[in-house]
């Protein structure tokens, strides 16, 4: 289903826990992580995440609030959105 698709992307200071924290937060929503692509940038860590929120056990903005508040609490920065929002944001 292509509304259930969503793009989470974390920026912040590298530290050791981040893909494993974030990764917590999807299998306790249910969400399936369908792509991952992450790097680091000098000390800076980034990545982007495709998920499929189509079978969690919540709803967008409960998944997209646990995921802000974990960002939160390790001192990154995180943007969820839903592919159908960002694909028209980043269109030319």
């Amino acid at each position: 289903m292509k509304d259930s698709k969503i793009i989470v992307t974390i920026f912040g200071a590298d530290k050791i826990g981040i893909v494993a924290a974030i990764s917590q937060v999807m299998e306790k929503y249910e969400v399936n992580i369908e792509d991952i692509s992450q790097t680091t940038m000098q000390e800076y860590f980034v990545m982007f995440m495709m998920c499929d929120i189509g079978k969690a056990n919540a709803g967008f903005s409960d998944i997209k609030n646990a995921i802000l508040e974990k960002a939160q609490s390790l001192k990154m920065e995180v943007w969820v959105q839903k592919k159908e929002i960002f694909d028209k944001m980043h269109s030319i």
